[in-house]
């Protein structure tokens, strides 16, 4: 009786183990077949994407992220507000895409009918924008013997047109992918005449050109914003931004020393359609601190560029830091918008400056109507004339070390600036940080394949870096509040704001961050446990809104329950 009771219990148990592996079984098939649709769902998308110009014109975004800035203002403002202060405390991890052979990602996604594009290194990614699923990867070597910062193999994303990408890749080649099917379709060498050019950047795409700009401002380069054809590859049109002898503003660059004036274009610029007009900012001069070699006001460096994207040609320029020895790039977002500015109605170009200084200039002519210091700690000038030139202070690199306000990551730098037209407000970063300078006793000379700084920089001991979150006020022209952050002062994690009421950021502890857009109370934080060096964007599929951002190597996603 006990050994027939045995046997009944065994195979009632083998009938429930049964029952289990095909119920385990049914839900594997299940959750096997649901990926599949997705996935199939989202490669049928890739193989639908077609952007055109007016998609790019839209402004400002919603479902899709077209561009690095969002739009061609710059503004990185979205228009989904299914996120706001009442509910974002809800928001929850959906998902996160690991990158393997980045240990920094500095990308900014683009996001096209659910389908997102990120680049790491030279590699760029297709995924399904819902799930973080890869859809494609296409793969591109790193390049050997490079310096500076192309050695990092820094990448922040693509442009897109049509069903193309367009990535910029550490050596300054400009690749041109089918967004289909992540195949190359062409690849164009733009600046292989000196080893010391390389590329960070994200392409901007105008009309049917893809914009690009280069790296080495601080290693004996002659920076130049060009334009190719979108479908050939062709050049259309190269401006650079160090003149030749006999050109406007030679003057600063005797004999041969225009062909390493630095002046590099480093980021993407902006974009008007109704002026057609670009908007581009560039790099420091080189040798990097040392002023005696290139005397006066060493253009185009430290300018923001008003170029025709037809033809390359100069409109206006304003320069920042004449004759900069302290690395003050201004290739900052150029915030581009439409107020009331001192009871006047005007179209605006605002940028926060590396050198300290908030500007707001008229962008049909470049005139300069303000500037306002927004970092307590500022030495180098006493304060911005009526024409918008700094007033020098005797502050300089020596041999014995000069101590210097901002330090030589400036008071803010590329880490996106965000901007919402209904709180007339700009949210950026701002690092307060004082650093000691040295100048060499004698000029550097160039070489290629090595640096081209002429002098160091040091951290003051005792001292350490300290970043604010800041909204500025256009309209009342103010500081609308600041929140203090908790950490070393070294994150570059940007901005984004969004018709929700908030502003979304990388902190400085390693937490992605929304706080709210009015008051600058945090809301809600994430905590990634990584440095950022990218900034968020937002976008939806299927009517839902997701908030993304590049954490250390990894791409994180949120969205509510």
């Amino acid at each position: 009786m006990l050994r027939c009771r045995s046997v009944q219990r065994v195979r009632f148990d083998r009938q429930r183990t049964e029952i289990f592996r095909k119920s385990l079984m049914i839900g594997v098939l299940f959750a096997a077949s649901t990926a599949f649709a997705l996935a199939s769902e989202a490669e049928q998308v890739a193989g639908k994407i077609d952007v055109r110009t007016s998609d790019l014109e839209t402004a400002p975004p919603a479902a899709n992220w077209l561009t690095y800035h969002g739009d061609y203002s710059g503004r990185r403002y979205s228009g989904l507000s299914e996120i706001g202060t009442g509910n974002v405390g809800q928001l929850r991890a959906q998902w996160v895409f690991h990158v393997r052979n980045s240990k920094r990602l500095v990308v900014t996604a683009v996001v096209v009918n659910g389908v997102m594009f990120v680049t790491a290194a030279n590699d760029a990614f297709a995924l399904d924008a819902r799930t973080g699923r890869l859809v494609w990867h296409h793969p591109w070597p790193i390049s050997e013997g490079l310096i500076d910062d192309a050695a990092q193999h820094v990448t922040r994303g693509v442009a897109v047109w049509r069903d193309r990408i367009y990535m910029e890749t550490d050596n300054a080649h400009l690749l041109c992918i089918d967004a289909r099917s992540g195949s190359l379709i062409w690849d164009v060498p733009y600046a292989d005449w000196n080893k010391n050019y390389g590329a960070t950047s994200a392409p901007l795409v105008v009309k049917d050109k893809v914009i690009v700009g280069t790296s080495g401002g601080d290693d004996g380069v002659r920076g130049f914003v060009a334009a190719y054809d979108a479908m050939t590859g062709k050049l259309a049109w190269r401006f650079w931004t160090i003149p030749a002898s006999g050109e406007f503003g030679s003057d600063s660059w005797p004999g041969e020393l225009y062909l390493r004036g630095g002046g590099t274009t480093w980021m993407p610029g902006t974009y008007d359609p109704e002026l057609n007009t670009i908007y581009w900012g560039t790099s420091n001069p080189a040798p990097d601190f040392e002023g005696s070699v290139r005397p006066g006001d060493d253009l185009y460096t430290d300018c923001v560029l008003a170029l025709d994207p037809d033809t390359g040609k100069l409109k206006w320029y304003f320069q920042f830091s004449p004759h900069d020895l302290f690395d003050y790039d201004a290739v900052e977002t150029p915030i581009l918008t439409d107020a009331r500015y001192k009871g006047e109605q005007r179209k605006l170009l605002v940028q926060a400056n590396r050198n300290g200084y908030l500007y707001v200039l008229d962008r049909t002519n470049g005139k300069f109507l303000s500037a306002v210091p927004f970092v307590e700690k500022l030495n180098w000038a006493k304060g911005i004339d009526g024409q918008g030139r700094p007033i020098r202070a005797e502050v300089k690199p020596t041999v014995a070390g000069s101590r210097v306000c901002p330090g030589y990551a400036g008071a803010t730098n590329w880490y996106a600036p965000s901007y919402n037209e209904s709180t007339h407000s700009m949210y950026f970063l701002a690092l307060e940080e004082c650093q000691t300078f040295f100048s060499k006793s004698e000029p550097q000379q160039f070489q290629e394949g090595e640096t081209y700084y002429s002098t160091g920089v040091k951290h003051i001991p005792g001292e350490s870096g300290k970043k604010f979150l800041i909204a500025y006020n256009l309209e009342t022209e103010s500081f609308a509040w600041k929140y203090p952050q908790v950490g070393s002062g070294h994150s570059s994690g940007g901005t984004l704001s969004t018709a929700g009421g908030l502003v979304f950021f990388g902190d400085d502890d390693g937490s992605f961050e929304a706080v709210d857009a009015r008051s600058g109370k945090p809301i809600w934080h994430f905590n990634t446990g990584q440095e950022f060096s990218a900034s968020p964007i937002t976008y939806a599929v299927a009517g839902k809104q997701y908030v993304a951002i590049a954490a250390g190597s990894d791409i994180f996603c949120f969205a509510l329950p």
